[in-house]
Parts: structure tokens; C-alpha cells; sequence
């Protein structure tokens, strides 16, 4: 069978049989990718815990007769060790999660959306930002990416300046008068907070009130949930 390597970063992983997995991964240069690892689940494996979630991994593939590529090899290329922190490990099941979400359709080049990941994990894997800012600066940039870029400074309906709601499914940022049901009150410091996570503008999120960046949290998860169809089932599990 045609071989091929590519970068990668792992999304989720799910059994098959008695000791293979099915592995959805992220990769460089194909977008998104579903693979068979045979034998994975035995102890005698040779990819260990190279094929986990969050793992960065330089992987081979054998083109499957099917929709199913098949893992020859996988060499890490980061280990993660995010296992060992709680909040930072449901931190990254959210990023990993939104990621397989966004990137719908597989085989198709995903080049902004597989760096945007990395290098978001590779920040929780610091410790250096909080978690929280991570992952709402992450959901609101991979959603930019995918086409849902969120306005923050003026009216996402009719461009006015100085909005004063913010409405999820109206663009984020609106005026009274283009304000929609579920609207909610947005003042200059939470739309400063938002562009700059937009933006990643780290030294302007981390500045930011507490009581600041827990409403723009709110509608953050409110934004994304809206342009994902339905919640992220990992959202509940992550300690802010």
C-alpha cells in the first residue's frame, strides 16, 4: 500500500476490536484524518502513548482500501504531559474537541486550524497563561478561522460604533438597535477584553479584572455554542 508521513496533532481516540483504536488527528498537511492503529490497545504495542490525545507526533500512514488510513509509525515530536494537571487536561479536551468539530471534513488542507491547536497546547502545556484565557482566546480564533469571526469594538448588523450588547447568533457585538433576544449588556472594558483575546494580545487578557474576564468567558461559551449548533460536551468537565 502508498505510504505517506505528515505532522500531526491527536484529537480523540476510539476502540476497535479486541486491540486496534480508530485515531481522528489533525495533520499538517491533509486536515483531518481518521486511522487505524492495530494492536494499539495491547501492551506489546510499539506506539505506546504516542497515539493519545494532545500527543504531537511525526506519523506514517498506509493508504486504507476504505475511508480509513492505516498508522505504520508515529515518532512524538512533543510528549504531552497534560495528563497530569486536571484543569489543563479538560482545558485540552475543549481545544481538541472544537478542533474536530470546525474541521468537518476530512482530507482537506487545515493548515491555519492545525497550527492555532498547537500552539494552543503547547501554552497550556507552559503553565505560563491561565487556562481560561487560553481557551477562550482559542475558540474565538479557530472561530474567526472557520468564518465566525466575533465583532468586538462595533455593531456586527449595521457597523455602528460604541455597541452596547452582546448577542451570540447577531455577531457578537451590536447596537440597541440590532440587538436580538438574549442579548447581554456589553461595556467598554468587556469589549477591550474580548478584542484582545481575539487578537492575542496576551499582556492586555492577563490585565483584565477577574469579574471582567468571567462575563467575557460567558460569552465566549455563548458565541461558540451558538456556532457549533450544540454545547461542547467537554465544557461542563473544565475547571476555570
Amino acid at each position: 500500500m502508498p505510504t505517506y508521513r505528515d505532522h500531526a496533532v491527536v484529537l480523540r481516540t476510539h476502540q476497535l476490536g479486541e486491540a486496534d483504536r480508530i485515531i481522528t488527528l489533525l495533520t499538517r498537511s491533509k486536515g483531518k484524518i481518521r486511522a487505524v492503529a492495530k494492536g494499539v490497545r495491547r501492551t506489546s504495542s510499539k506506539f505506546g502513548g504516542r497515539l493519545e490525545p494532545f500527543q504531537h507526533i511525526d506519523v506514517q500512514f498506509a493508504e486504507g482500501r476504505g475511508s480509513l488510513e492505516v498508522v505504520t509509525q508515529a515518532e512524538a515530536l512533543h510528549v504531552s504531559t497534560l495528563a497530569s494537571d486536571y484543569g489543563r487536561f479538560t482545558a485540552a479536551q475543549v481545544l481538541v474537541e472544537t478542533a474536530d468539530r470546525l474541521v468537518a471534513e476530512e482530507a482537506t488542507p487545515a493548515l491555519q486550524q492545525y497550527r492555532l491547536l498547537l500552539g494552543a497546547i503547547r501554552a497550556l502545556e507552559t503553565a505560563v497563561l491561565p487556562a481560561p484565557l487560553v481557551v477562550d482566546s482559542y475558540l474565538l480564533r479557530a472561530l474567526a478561522i472557520a468564518g465566525y469571526a466575533v465583532s468586538t469594538a462595533e455593531c456586527a448588523g449595521c457597523g455602528a460604533a460604541e455597541p452596547r450588547w452582546f448577542s451570540p447568533q447577531g455577531g457578537g457585538a451590536v447596537c440597541t438597535g440590532c440587538r436580538t433576544s438574549g442579548s447581554v449588556q456589553l461595556d467598554a472594558d468587556c469589549g477591550g477584553h474580548l478584542g484582545a483575546l481575539l487578537a492575542g494580545d496576551w499582556d492586555a487578557a492577563t490585565a483584565a479584572d477577574l469579574g471582567v474576564a468571567r462575563r467575557v468567558d460567558g460569552m465566549v461559551v455563548n458565541y461558540a455554542t451558538w456556532h457549533l449548533d450544540r454545547a461542547l460536551r467537554s465544557l461542563p468537565y473544565f475547571e476555570r
